[in-house]
């Protein structure tokens, strides 16, 4: 089930991003991108509806997936 983003208090969304965007550890990239940053591009993408929060009955969580593996 897609969860609207606009429907989450501000704080608890800003937690739930924070939790994805560091749940896989460090960013070995070429370039560290701040975590800040990478807030912001969640949002900016939640906004663009490109990734969608997505709550699992099942699993009773939440987590952020693009719209290509939402669709598929």
């Amino acid at each position: 089930m897609i969860v609207p983003h606009s429907e989450i208090d501000s704080s608890t969304l800003h937690a739930l991003i924070e939790e994805f965007v560091t749940r896989d550890g460090t960013d070995y990239g070429e370039h560290e991108v701040p975590t800040d940053i990478k807030i912001s591009q969640i949002l900016r993408q939640l906004d663009n509806n490109e990734v969608f929060i997505v709550y699992s009955e099942l699993h009773e969580s939440c987590t952020i997936v693009s719209k290509d593996k939402f669709l598929k």
